[in-house]
């Protein structure tokens, strides 16, 4: 990454590491581009995105300007062009868009262009787990069988699978069994910061997404800003376009004391939705905060 918007590209030095990059709000703020450390916190990881990818065209300088300058009540009108770190996908709507890009990849073959020039821009991971049925159930050997039973069932759907894996360098394929999608993000997948080889060196950034899947939203809880979309806008991802969403307006939720004994974790969450539905907190950026 040799682009540097506002100064911001930093070097830094991990423990027992080679020597690092990213992009530093402190260094925007410096420049008195906005009130950058007064920003919420999901804001700030929308920001860094914009200056890392800021290239004149898919990202300007006029974004930064307009989201490091974000107010709590102004108006929105202003779209924000978010390039994420990576995509996930469920079987349903991630085995179409492999073959989009199949299909993308016999065109530029067949128009004389090298077929390895199509390949995702961003980290990919199909996770197999909404087609997956049960035949066998209430034994030890049950999982075993189901699996032997599914591959044998989807045998060439498999085999186009691993022929994505073999063919893209930033496709994986996460097989059945192994969990239900978004839980394999949160367990698996996760990543806080991610590390990306370029020619200036060795780049950190914090970890973003999106996926087909609504619990998408389920990876906040760990800090990473992602959401569930459409399978179009996560194709438009894989292939390096912004997703395109409105200035967010940003609530957040202040959470003190304890819980009472003999009430869960799941009792305070609905509790909160409920309020949350209450006064039609819709389309925004939710943050918690406080002792609790």
């Amino acid at each position: 990454m040799s682009h540097s918007p506002f100064n911001t590209l930093s070097r830094f030095y991990p423990p027992a590491q080679p020597e690092a990059l990213f992009y530093s709000l402190p260094a925007l703020a410096a420049a008195e581009i906005g009130n950058i450390a007064r920003l919420p916190v999901s804001l700030r990881i929308v920001l860094e995105s914009l200056l890392r990818h800021c290239d004149g065209h898919r990202v300007t300088e006029r974004n930064i300007r307009e989201l490091a300058q974000w107010q709590p009540r102004a108006p929105r009108s202003e779209e924000i062009p978010f390039v994420v770190a990576r995509v996930v996908l469920q079987d349903f709507t991630g085995v179409p868009l492999l073959c989009d890009l199949a299909a993308m990849r016999h065109a530029a073959q067949a128009s004389g262009h090298d077929a390895r020039s199509i390949e995702p821009l961003v980290p990919v991971d199909l996770v197999v787990d909404h087609s997956v049925q049960v035949d066998y159930y209430g034994t030890p050997q049950a999982l075993e069988q189901n699996m032997r039973r599914e591959f044998a069932r989807n045998h060439e759907r498999y085999q186009f699978m691993k022929w994505g894996m073999q063919a893209f360098n930033t496709f994986r394929v996460v097989p059945p069994g192994v969990g239900i999608v978004h839980q394999v993000n949160l367990e698996h997948l996760f990543a806080g910061v991610r590390r990306q080889e370029s020619a200036g060196g060795s780049l950190c950034f914090p970890d973003t997404l999106v996926g087909t899947d609504s619990h998408t939203t389920m990876i906040n809880a760990v800090g990473v800003v992602g959401w569930g979309v459409g399978g179009i806008e996560a194709e438009a991802a894989m292939l390096g376009q912004p997703v395109y969403f409105l200035t967010p307006d940003v609530v957040g939720v202040e959470l003190v004391g304890r819980l009472r004994e003999g009430v869960t974790a799941t009792d305070l969450v609905l509790t909160v939705t409920e309020l949350l539905r209450r006064q039609k907190v819709v389309g925004t950026f939710v943050e918690y905060f406080g002792e609790g």
